[in-house]
């Protein structure tokens, strides 16, 4: 039984992975300052609750920490003030994080570090690997630097990985919780042209995919998050509507999302059509490979 640390473990990826993990047979403490009450609800009764760092080096040795931490990056405009905040929320309290490690007799031996495929920017339709270089923009630079911070763990004798995560899908948060009640309705559409790539990723083949890399130590590096069968924006905006037995025919302007939603409409608008060449190569499986199955698991739940 492995004992791990999760920040992040109240978030929409956190919550499922912390159930996960439990029914697995690990220990686990979460790092939250939530109130420790509303933390084990959410995360399990058995979880332990940190609301400070400095309370880690007291914690049983820890095997892996798994770090989610960050604000939500689609939650209001990209001003120069939200920029700030997410970059603190992920680089600043990564190496908070890491310094607080350093402190412990027994450091972990491995990081499982969060990232996004944002890493690659407006690829068109250009396949992304692991080793594809990094793209422009804020997304991208925001997610270089983090995981630049995130591989200085290896100084301390931990072995790294970061999950360029794509878009993760699940009716109970997200993304697909914020279209399902427009399409529902018979009011979903594409967006722009709709000819950019989507990289999406069940919520489950996610969680599962943190674990492996966890176990498997021979893993470190970056792994993307996605499936290998990423499909355009007007391809996905057609089998949600058909799974949902509704229309889909309206569509949303480039134009106009940029002028709602200012810089960061290009997280709706940028093609990254990316494969998980790592993440295969590792032996890691998807349960669910291709979208028509996911959507129907999701919404049969």
């Amino acid at each position: 039984m492995a004992h791990l640390l999760i920040t992040g473990g109240t978030g929409f990826i956190g919550q499922r992975l912390c159930k996960l993990t439990l029914a697995a047979g690990h220990r686990i403490s979460v790092f939250s300052r939530r109130p420790a009450q509303q933390v084990t609800r959410i995360c399990g009764a058995s979880v332990a609750v940190i609301s400070d760092l400095h309370q880690i080096p007291h914690l049983p040795a820890i095997d892996a920490v798994i770090n989610l931490a960050g604000e939500p990056i689609m939650e209001g405009r990209w001003s120069t003030a939200r920029k700030q905040i997410l970059r603190n929320s992920r680089i600043d309290f990564t190496r908070h994080l890491l310094d607080t490690l350093a402190k412990c007799s027994s450091r972990p031996r491995a990081l499982i570090n969060g990232s996004a495929i944002g890493y690659y920017g407006d690829c068109g339709d250009k396949e992304c690997i692991e080793s594809s270089s990094a793209g422009t923009g804020f997304a991208a630079q925001l997610c270089r630097d983090w995981e630049a911070e995130a591989q200085t763990a290896s100084t301390l004798g931990m072995r790294v990985c970061c999950v360029r995560i794509g878009v993760v899908l699940d009716r109970d948060g997200g993304a697909l919780q914020r279209m399902l009640p427009a399409f529902r309705l018979g009011a979903g559409g594409t967006l722009g042209s709709g000819q950019q790539w989507f990289s999406w990723i069940h919520r489950d083949d996610l969680c599962h995919l943190i674990l492996y890399l966890q176990q498997q130590k021979e893993c470190r590096g970056a792994f993307n998050g996605s499936t290998p069968h990423p499909v355009r924006n007007a391809e996905f905006t057609r089998i949600l509507a058909q799974q949902l037995h509704r229309p889909a025919v309206l569509k949303t302007p480039a134009a106009a999302l940029k002028l709602l939603l200012g810089e960061s409409a290009s997280l709706l608008l940028d093609s990254q059509r990316v494969i998980p060449t790592a993440t295969l190569a590792s032996g890691f499986q998807f349960q669910y490979p291709e979208l028509p199955m996911a959507l129907d698991a999701i919404l049969k739940k």
